[in-house]
């Protein structure tokens, strides 16, 4: 009797769980069917074993998750299922680099080695922290070199490290760049990149399932990658993995994240810090433009009327690219009609985030397998457009 007891205990938080990971989508079977319509497809033509999705509508938040976090042990996803999210680590980056601004402990337009001087003399006496948040430093390769094994080689190759483009001419999207940028936030906060985000960031941010490193207690609940040749992977701890495409968390805290950022366009509904408040509406400035969108400090901006091909050329190989920028001056203050979106992948994950804040919705897609940006961009515009349609805007 106890055993079926212990059994049914336990079939019926299985069953809590599953009914957690779906959201709404039983209350809401036209939404459900929205998101099924278009993310099934995707599972199938990508051979993804899982994803999570949390969508942002007028206030409400909606999940809806999909297949396995493990193809080994068949743990389902749920809400709290770990992913990495890869380069969308870099608006949390940005986030920091810009709260530290509004406390007064960095300039972005200062040169990077008044807060590294073990650079001074060196070509980033002439580099702002800005032209790092932007990608317009001078050009740096997408990845640092293979022989590049620890912070002195690192120091050493930044110290060495010459533009080959005038500063803030041209737009290269780098993790040297963006790494760079998390090193100059930590050190003017006195702190490891980790603590500044798992200590500061995170906390303050009401995100509690959020990681650099994923405490032992929540392994379980992290994710198996799988790269191109279904092979598990996870994430190389590497030279700057921490500071540019470093943080793992779930549905639950990144749509938490996004509402945060769409809330700022109404400062009544928001009950963050006034600081933390200025900091992120601040990573919403508009610095350049480069082909199809507006650089802002990290974000990727385009104007909420911006059609798919718009974006997905935004979001394309392409924009790895070396390219001239147009420094907008002055900088695009902050705007509720927007598009901002950003891409991040690693080995064996693949995250994509978008959101509107005067239209008050926004998206979250995290999957444990890379899969092309088109595909995500393409997916996740056409949810909330036609979530938008059945909402009646």
């Amino acid at each position: 009797m106890h055993y079926n007891l212990v059994n049914m205990a336990k079939k019926f938080t299985l069953l809590a769980a599953f009914m957690a990971g779906t959201g709404f989508a039983a209350a809401n079977p036209d939404q459900s069917k929205i998101v099924d319509e278009t993310i099934k497809p995707l599972l199938k033509k990508y051979n993804i074993s899982g994803m999570a999705i949390a969508i942002s509508l007028n206030g409400e938040n909606y999940f809806y998750n999909y297949g396995v976090a493990s193809k080994e042990t068949k743990q389902p996803v749920t809400n709290a299922t770990l992913f990495e999210i890869g380069s969308i680590s870099k608006t949390f980056t940005a986030t920091l680099a810009s709260y530290a601004a509004v406390n007064g402990q960095l300039t972005l337009s200062d040169p990077v080695s008044k807060y590294l001087p073990t650079l001074s003399g060196s070509a980033f006496d002439h580099v702002s922290v800005l032209n790092l948040g932007t990608h317009t430093a001078g050009y740096f390769p997408l990845q640092l070199p293979d022989e590049i094994k620890n912070h002195d080689q690192l120091m050493d190759y930044y110290r060495q490290w010459t533009p080959r483009n005038p500063v803030g001419s041209h737009r290269t999207y780098t993790n040297p760049s963006a790494g760079l940028l998390a090193i100059v936030a930590a050190s003017s906060m006195n702190m490891p990149i980790a603590d500044a985000m798992e200590k500061v960031l995170f906390p303050s941010l009401g995100l509690t399932h959020s990681y650099i490193n994923v405490p032992a207690e929540q392994m379980n609940n992290y994710a198996q990658g799988y790269n191109q040749a279904e092979q598990p992977v996870r994430v190389n701890p590497g030279v700057l993995a921490e500071e540019a495409y470093g943080v793992k968390t779930n549905t639950v805290d990144l749509i938490r994240f996004i509402n945060e950022n769409m809330s700022q366009t109404n400062l009544s509904e928001n009950k963050l810090d006034e600081k933390l408040q200025r900091a992120i509406i601040d990573t919403h400035t508009g610095y350049f433009k480069a082909r199809g969108i507006i650089q802002d400090l990290i974000w990727e901006q385009y104007p909420d009327t911006a059609k798919l091909k718009q974006m997905v050329a935004g979001s394309s190989g392409d924009m790895l690219d070396e390219m001239p920028v147009t420094k907008l001056t002055p900088a695009l203050k902050p705007q509720a009609n927007v598009f901002l979106n950003k891409t991040g992948s690693t080995g064996g994950f693949g995250s994509y985030v978008l959101y509107a804040p005067a239209r008050k919705i926004g998206i979250v897609m995290l999957a444990n397998k890379s899969y092309p940006n088109e595909a995500r961009v393409s997916a996740a515009y056409e949810i909330l457009k036609q979530l938008e349609v059945h909402d009646g805007k």
